[in-house]
């Protein structure tokens, strides 16, 4: 890259960050999960401020019912994969920037390799699995994450592990319900704040600012008002079950498909059960609860250690297909 050309596209964001900060920014390389409504503001975010790589993991492709909010896409990019087409955009923001784009869906089997060689993880993904999953494998390699849920006019975003607190520490609880956006439907500006507060956030702990890890900032897009708190001192669970991918099961695993019969064919040599407590596994066996986004799974989970303190996996099976 040419150094006179650096200077007159950074110019204004040096001015506020310094050379040695900008120079931080060329040298990161960060991985983005998720090319939705929280990457449509987080990836040209990162890309325009001169991060030196972003390696992109989404599987889906582009719907006409997207555009609303992924703002990233244009009409012709309707059947493209997700990746492909921000990368290309990205690309065209700024070709300083080098892209990995990743047609694949982030799972427990994929995710090390996913994140090996980057200083920083983004979840843009909204899902309840994928957010634990990277909360799991950043807490464990020491990688910062920034992770972003929006739900109809509300949300939050904040910095987890790193050196902080995890998810599960801040939020070890299911809440009563937990909304989803194909569900309970978003706004694509609410989407669009928390997606910039993520890549604020992101740009403020590669370039050496102050650090935003163990902050959270919530956003109601209806009462139009931000809050916001510090988890710096949130214990970590001592019993926290994590997520496998199907793949990683075993014969000697004790599978149970917590779906009913009417949402999906029996999930092969599992059983079904809607009620844990019932279960007698053998001693030193490990319990596998499986259902579509995994939310049964956790709260199946919590209910099962309290009575039996085997291992225990969770398994989100996604929509049958």
């Amino acid at each position: 890259m040419d150094r006179g050309h650096a200077m007159n596209r950074y110019a204004r964001q040096e001015a506020v960050l310094g050379a040695d900060a900008q120079a931080r920014l060329r040298a990161a390389r960060v991985l983005v999960v998720g090319a939705g409504g929280l990457g449509a503001p987080v990836l040209p975010y990162l890309a325009g401020a001169g991060v030196g790589l972003i390696r992109l993991a989404d599987p889906d492709r582009v719907e006409a019912t997207n555009l609303h909010r992924q703002t990233l896409f244009r009409m012709d990019d309707i059947g493209t994969p997700k990746a492909l087409a921000a990368a290309a955009a990205l690309r065209a923001l700024n070709p300083d920037c080098r892209v990995e784009p990743m047609e694949t869906m982030l799972d427990p089997a994929n995710a090390a390799t996913l994140a090996q060689g980057v200083d920083l993880v983004l979840d843009c993904a909204d899902s309840f699995a994928v957010a634990y999953i990277l909360s799991d494998l950043c807490r464990d390699m020491g990688l910062p994450l920034i992770h972003a849920a929006v739900t109809g006019t509300e949300g939050y975003a904040g910095g987890f592990c790193g050196g902080a607190p995890s998810l599960r520490a801040v939020f070890p609880d299911l809440p009563q319900q937990m909304g989803s956006c194909a569900r309970d439907g978003v706004l694509g500006p609410v989407v669009g704040v928390l997606g910039a507060v993520q890549a604020q956030m992101a740009v403020a702990q590669l370039a050496g600012l102050p650090s935003p890890l163990g902050r959270l900032i919530s956003y109601d897009g209806a009462a139009h008002r931000f809050g916001g708190f510090a988890f710096t001192g949130a214990p970590e669970p001592t019993r926290a079950p994590r997520f496998v991918a199907p793949s990683q099961l075993t014969p000697q695993d004790l599978i149970i498909d917590l779906r009913g019969a009417d949402e999906a064919p029996l999930f092969p040599r599992a059983r079904r059960c809607a009620d844990v407590t019932t279960l007698h596994p053998a001693a030193g066996q490990r319990v596998a609860l499986c259902c579509r986004s995994g939310m049964r799974a956790f709260t199946a989970a919590e209910t099962l250690a309290a009575t039996w303190p085997g291992e225990i996996a969770l398994v989100a099976l996604g929509d049958p297909t």
